[in-house]
């Protein structure tokens, strides 16, 4: 431990560690120099498996482990972090989370380890009163680049995979790679990969990068919400909310209308409908969709408290049912995309 080096009592790092990389590690080992304490914030935790989200928090702290020395990993501490897709949301949270490990450190001991490399370190100027440490460039990383690689490899060897990620990756992160293939995950998350990347060639050629219009329906009914089992991928066999995309001669209301009866079979009067619609949100975080730029608008309906109407499963839904909104919060792992967060924004399921 470089004792002379450390200026501050407590140092942040933050990131989603998908894929722990030599840069990373390079911001981890440059805050564990400046303080005797490191807080490791892990962004988008609590996610459902996916190709851009394919391990666990719990994975990611233990990759991050295995790369560091023992006397390293006993002064870091893990702060796990949701994406609420609302940015003052998301500080407090973290700033709750560095408070649990730290406790109240005075102005101008506790500093935040990172580096402002494009519009996604726009979260560094969030923090006033913790004062900020860009360690610069630290080479053409990306945990993205690494979880391509993972994934095209299978059908064929994983070794001369990995071998290409030698000069990105810590042996640890390599062997863990190593190791988690084995998982039954590993091969549905690269057929998902797989039919993510076809689906963007389609659109290579267009003269912008698309933006999709889609629509969501929340129907809430005596304590209970109306959810799909998506039957097809991108999040096939995770909850959703029924929708789909706008289609040229429809309103973003006739859309979900639509998308509703399509998916679920649920059939009301225009009328009843109509009463039961509480609100519109847009959502439209830049990363809330696997497929790219996607904006939806989520129709919130309250039924009331009447009876469970009938629902089934049909189009691109693999079932469709009630859930009963307490149980929602344990299943927040089991959501495609945002579609726990939406909730979340109209029902308040997370502090």
């Amino acid at each position: 431990m470089n004792v002379i080096a450390q200026k501050y009592t407590g140092a942040v790092c933050i990131g989603r560690f998908q894929g722990l990389h030599l840069g990373q590690l390079a911001v981890i080992r440059r805050a564990l120099l400046l303080a005797p304490r490191v807080v490791v914030v892990i962004g988008s935790a609590f996610q459902a498996r996916t190709p851009r989200n394919p391990f666990t928090w719990q994975e990611r702290v233990e990759m991050i482990r295995l790369a560091l020395s023992e006397d390293e990993a006993e002064r870091v501490g893990f702060v796990p972090v949701r994406d609420y897709f609302d940015g003052q949301r998301w500080v407090v949270a973290v700033r709750q989370g560095v408070r649990a490990q730290l406790g109240d450190l005075p102005a101008g001991q506790t500093v935040l380890v990172g580096h402002r490399k494009d519009a996604t370190s726009e979260y560094l100027s969030d923090f006033p009163g913790w004062l900020l440490d860009d360690v610069g460039s630290q080479g053409d990383m990306h945990s993205s680049t690494l979880r391509d690689a993972f994934f095209g490899a299978v059908g064929q060897p994983l070794e001369p995979a990995l071998a290409a990620m030698v000069s990105q990756a810590p042996p640890s992160t390599l062997g863990f790679l190593r190791a988690w293939a084995q998982l039954p995950c590993y091969r549905e998350l690269a057929a998902e990969w797989a039919n993510l990347r076809t689906e963007r060639a389609l659109w290579a050629s267009a003269p912008y990068p698309p933006v999709f219009v889609t629509v969501d329906a929340l129907i809430e009914c005596a304590g209970h919400v109306l959810l799909i089992v998506r039957g097809r991928a991108p999040g096939k066999g995770l909850y959703a909310l029924p929708g789909g995309f706008l289609e040229q001669r429809e309103t973003v209301y006739q859309s979900a209308l639509r998308e509703l009866q399509e998916e679920t079979g649920l059939h009301l009067l225009p009328g009843d409908i109509a009463h039961a619609l509480k609100g519109v949100r847009v959502f439209d975080h830049p990363d809330r969709s696997q497929r790219g730029r996607v904006i939806t608008h989520a129709h919130h309906f309250d039924l009331g408290a009447r009876r469970l109407p009938e629902v089934s499963g049909s189009d691109d839904a693999m079932s469709a049912s009630w859930v009963p909104i307490a149980e929602l919060a344990a299943l927040e792992d089991r959501f495609h995309d945002d579609h726990f967060h939406i909730l979340d924004s109209f029902l308040g399921l997370t502090p």
